[in-house]
């Protein structure tokens, strides 16, 4: 099973769904804002990868926070806060038969379906 996490409109999640189709590799799309997310799913992510990793601060909804919660981010409360605001999400997060890659690389993905 293979779903592909992120939003509709990212450019980076558009070219992982572009590579996947080209490729006819069956996959599901989870918009994290359109259909939602649970804790569960987040802590998952975060166990199997590394919360810094999946926690996206280079983007405008991170850079609009207070510093304050900025700097009070550890791995403790980040679930919550990426819940709160799943556009802080790195993206796309790809969950391949339970094995989690996040970012789109063409190579990365060649090596997971090659």
């Amino acid at each position: 099973m293979t779903t592909l996490y992120g939003i509709k409109n990212c450019d980076t999640v558009k070219k992982a769904r572009r590579w996947l189709v080209e490729r006819n590799i069956d996959f599901k799309f989870h918009d994290v804002r359109t259909n939602g997310l649970e804790l569960s799913q987040i802590n998952r992510w975060i166990e199997k990868s590394d919360w810094e990793t999946v926690l996206n601060r280079r983007g405008t909804t991170w850079r609009k926070l207070d510093p304050t919660i900025q700097n009070g981010t550890t791995k403790d409360n980040v679930a919550v806060l990426l819940l709160a605001n799943p556009t802080m999400i790195k993206r796309p997060i790809l969950d391949h038969n339970g094995r989690i890659n996040i970012g789109f690389k063409p190579d990365l993905y060649e090596s997971i379906f090659g």
